[in-house]
């Protein structure tokens, strides 16, 4: 597999593809970042899809997809498309189809375009199935052959287009027991039927490859891309991850995922799956989009060209670096999970409020802790309050992260509490005062936190090797000329890899490194986690410090929530819910709600909603348990993908999955 999957991982240089025509809207090529969204209304009311069509069109949604479960909603699409162009709207519109091809047939007649998944699309789906010998693979494929040919010429002949949209919870039994449940698997699900539409002449088609887990998702992509650009196709991607749930959780996950990927140049067309109404979907997938295009921007004029920095971007491996002792009882490095470092705005004028802040914090945050403080001394009038603050943190937080301004001379070592790590900025040129710094941590039992550029560290690597392992941590907070953040940090893992250091590398996301800080806390949150996510799916990270938000508390939290959605720390409960469409089987969302209510409080649980059986027990690969749709008013609950109980009256179902969840151990009380 050829590691070229995009053409830059240090700035973003968009990958160029094949236009494809959406209806009237261009994907691909230059075109801008499509947004899209999909109605959550069942698709035969025509009325309920209709309204729901125009306010995504009046939010700013540019393709809008619509489920079609069977012939007859397949059909309704006539009237919804009829009665949304009557109302003066031209977005084309898409049909959602998974299971049938005669749903497909209908649909394309009356839409733009049509979505298939190949692991459902006239495949066995039964988990059953433990070996296919090559005759049995080579007799399903023919048979998936006859069954999409009709659809590939009749969307040829009507000029439709078609996206073949794999998802990680819809892989075949077939694709599931040749390359088991991977990326890999993924990514040959999907172009058994890209191949089947080019021997038709066919190739307008878009290509998604979607999960829950951004990790999988990530890769999958990039493996797809990788292996488009050995076979010479250049077809559009469209970004997505799946089942990501509600409220900022899900906003973490999509930025961590879609972030990452369009940071690599990677994305012609994205949505942000949220388990809410469809319309909140809009404005964050505008503030994804925005920001991919303005580092597209400022990476424009650069000619930088770097050799690919260690990790292998098509499966997760941790970087391997020196273990650092926080406190007896905190290490740090890649045997252990990365650790939060909380950082303050207040000033150590009024060391009093700094602790008393965070140790409010800790009071009402009783599953996450500050790690590490970061806070600011530049005038040594303010020693005693560094003195007074480390003592009063005690034990309740590790470390304290002292970035300054001061010589060593000046800075105030001495004292007792809470580990000191010195966080100095240092140029190409600052041999002596890397130099002097690391012996007087060293002296002082402390930790350097060196803030440089990859050119810096391979100027000073013979100073830095010297440094003695678990004194020393590597950051950089702000972009190195040229590259963005992302790619900063990944040259100077690069740069460090070059000189044999295997220092623990600080994830910064500041205000320096932001591509754009807008008003509001979660563009301090897609921020962060495009950043973060970006990293820590490569493997990078053993520290993570979110420095925008204006409290401590967000801070904390922020940190926390992007290391659980980038599954590199679990510390509360995960959901992964789907968004809702017309085939869900209750209202997902105030479901999702009342289990939430039930089981926030298990921090080692991982539960999927799922509105019906179509991702359903694919998705829940990674859950221990699971509340899925199985028909009007009956929910099925799973242990894993095995179903445990099946039909349990919807009103019943919620405090069934809690006694399953006893049953298996897993409980504690709240």
């Amino acid at each position: 597999m050829s590691s070229d999957y995009c053409p830059s991982r240090h700035r973003t240089v968009r990958r160029l593809t094949r236009v494809v025509m959406v209806g009237n809207v261009g994907v691909g090529g230059t075109n801008p970042l499509r947004l899209q969204s999909m109605t959550t209304s069942d698709t035969e009311d025509v009325a309920a899809t209709l309204g729901q069509c125009i306010r995504l069109a009046e939010a700013g949604c540019e393709i809008i997809r619509v489920t079609a479960p069977n012939k007859a909603a397949a059909a309704a699409l006539k009237d919804i498309h009829q009665q949304f162009r009557a109302a003066g709207f031209t977005q084309p519109l898409v049909a959602d189809i998974h299971f049938l091809p005669v749903a497909a047939m209908e649909a394309v007649e009356h839409v733009e375009k049509v979505r298939v998944n190949p692991g459902n699309y006239a495949d066995k789906k039964k988990f059953a199935v433990l070996e296919y010998t090559d005759a049995a693979y080579a007799e399903e494929l023919e048979r998936l052959h006859e069954a999409f040919t009709p659809l590939v010429l009749r969307a040829k002949v009507l000029g439709r287009s078609l996206r073949i949209g794999t998802n990680h919870g819809s892989l075949s039994d077939r694709i599931m027991n040749r390359f088991g449940d991977t990326p890999n698997g993924m990514v040959e699900s999907a172009f058994e039927f890209i191949r089947i539409a080019q021997s038709h002449g066919f190739k307008d088609m878009i290509l998604s490859l979607k999960s829950s887990n951004p990790k999988v998702m990530v890769q999958a992509y990039r493996l797809a891309a990788a292996r488009m650009a050995e076979l010479g196709m250049d077809y559009p991607l469209h970004l997505g991850v799946t089942e990501a749930g509600e409220g900022e959780d899900a906003r973490i996950k999509s930025a961590i995922g879609i972030g990452a990927l369009l940071a690599d140049g990677l994305g012609d067309t994205l949505r942000v799956s949220l388990t809410e109404d469809p319309w909140f979907e809009i404005p964050v997938c505008h503030e994804i989009a925005s920001r991919a295009k303005d580092l597209a921007t400022l990476g424009a004029a650069s000619s930088v060209r770097l050799p690919a920095d260690p990790a292998d971007p098509f499966s997760f491996t941790r970087r391997a670096t020196d273990p650092v002792e926080l406190s007896s009882a905190c290490l740090a490095g890649s045997h252990e999970t990365p650790r939060v470092i909380v950082h303050s705005h207040q000033s150590l004028a009024d060391w009093q409020a700094v602790a008393k802040e965070l140790l409010e914090v800790h009071a009402a945050q009783r599953e996450v802790r500050a790690e590490g403080l970061l806070i600011r001394l530049d005038d040594s009038n303010h020693a005693a309050g560094l003195r007074s603050l480390r003592k009063a943190l005690g034990p309740a937080v590790p470390s304290l992260w002292v970035e300054t301004s001061l010589s060593p001379a000046e800075f105030p070592f001495e004292g007792t509490g809470s580990r000191l790590v010195v966080v100095k900025g240092f140029g190409a040129k600052d041999g002596v005062a890397l130099k002097a710094w690391a012996e007087a941590c060293v002296r002082h039992d402390a930790i350097l936190a060196a803030d440089m550029d990859g050119p810096t560290l391979a100027a000073l690597s013979k100073e830095l090797a010297a440094i003695p392992a678990g004194r020393l941590i590597l950051t950089s907070s702000q972009p190195q000329s040229g590259l963005h953040a992302t790619g900063t940090y990944r040259e100077l893992a690069r740069c460090a890899a070059v000189a044999q250091l295997s220092a623990p590398l600080w994830i910064r996301a500041t205000a320096a490194n932001a591509v754009r800080l807008d008003p509001g806390f979660q563009s301090r949150l897609l921020e962060a986690s495009i950043l973060a996510g970006g990293l820590l799916v490569d493997g990078y990270g053993d520290f993570l410090s979110c420095e925008t938000p204006a409290t401590a508390a967000k801070s904390l939290t922020l940190a926390y929530d992007i290391l659980q959605g980038a599954r590199m720390r679990q510390t509360k409960t995960e959901y992964v819910a789907c968004p809702s469409c017309g085939r869900t089987l209750f209202d997902i969302q105030s479901t999702t709600l009342k289990i939430k209510e039930r089981t926030g409080h298990l921090k080692s649980v991982t539960i999927a909603v799922m509105g019906c059986i179509v991702n359903g027990p694919g998705e829940m690969a990674d859950a221990d348990f699971g509340y899925v749709g199985g028909a009007p008013g009956k929910i099925n609950l799973y242990v894993g993908k095995t179903p445990i109980k099946f039909n349990v009256p919807q009103e019943e179902a919620v405090e069934r999955l809690v006694d399953l969840i006893k049953e298996k151990g897993k409980w504690v009380e709240a």
